[in-house]
């Protein structure tokens, strides 16, 4: 099982010295990667059911720092020479395909090959709005951007057209590392997202933390690669450890998941002893 921290651009985590211990500590001890996540802004008094909390509000103040996801993964790649990078999630049809190909590229890039570029629909109604982007056209408009993204990254430059990206023959360099572009994995825990892992993604991760719940979508994606004619074992399935239960991970390996994230925590002491011991702990009872 690999091990990855989320939330690692949030609240105090948004300072150089926190954000920079808490990363540089995860790469000492074992860690595998390091998830940001985002929303550009929150609406105040926004009315949109957040998924994964019962409350149906996101679990932080509303006016918690929450930094773009991008660019303290690009601080990351510069203190750290192991550990991958990766968004948990960038909301993708909030962005155009040219710049979302071109941060990604040049992140992979500074990082020698260590970005996941983990992309959503968003839930958020109320950003959308904001925004100007209708929110009942995010599905199609990620499905769209992720073609695009794949075509801009292909050695020679290509048209693409389809409903909502239109252009002629374009150079967008630098290229990714990766002969195939940089990984992208899906976010969401519908049926729809799991179907769109199937037909675009090199993961999923459901952020979820239940072995029962990801049964149901694991079958879901199993099925859509069957259609496609695509092997399921080519999606790397990450979820949510909410404790450092050895039974858990076991539990979660089994229905094949081969990547667990731990958090900090909102709101906790984020004092370089702290998280000193966090990771060490965590480290000695479920890696070493």
């Amino acid at each position: 099982m690999k091990y990855g921290v989320f939330f690692v651009n949030v609240g105090a985590f948004s300072k150089p010295q926190a954000f920079g211990h808490l990363v540089t500590t995860a790469e000492k001890y074992g860690m595998e990667s390091l998830w940001t996540v985002e929303h550009v802004v929150i609406p105040v008094g926004y009315h949109a059911t957040y998924p994964y909390d019962p409350s149906g509000k996101i679990p932080i103040p509303t006016d918690m720092a929450l930094p773009d996801p991008l660019l303290p993964l690009a601080y990351a790649a510069a203190i750290t020479t192991k550990i991958k990078l990766a968004t948990g999630i960038v909301i993708l049809p909030q962005r155009h395909p040219f710049y979302m190909a071109k941060e990604a590229a040049t992140l992979d890039q500074l990082s020698n090959g260590r970005f996941l570029l983990g992309v959503g629909v968003g839930w958020l109604e109320d950003e959308f709005q904001a925004l100007g982007i209708p929110f009942k056209e995010r599905g199609a408009r990620t499905d769209e951007t992720i073609r695009a993204m794949r075509s801009l990254w292909k050695p020679q430059p290509e048209a693409f057209a389809s409903k909502f990206f239109n252009w002629g023959p374009v150079e967008m360099n630098p290229k990714p590392i990766h002969p195939d572009g940089v990984p992208i994995v899906i976010g969401g825990h519908s049926a729809g997202s799991a179907r769109r892992a199937a037909r675009f993604g090199n993961g999923f991760f459901p952020a979820l933390n239940a072995p029962q719940e990801i049964i149901a979508l694991k079958k879901i994606i199993d099925a859509e690669c069957h259609t496609l004619g695509r092997d399921p074992s080519e999606i790397e399935i990450t979820a949510l450890l909410p404790k450092a239960d050895p039974a858990l991970v076991d539990a979660m390996a089994a229905v094949g998941v081969s990547r667990l994230l731990i958090g900090y925590g909102m709101g906790g002491d984020t004092s370089p002893s702290k998280i000193e011991d966090w990771l060490g702990n965590f480290a000695k009872k479920m890696i070493d």
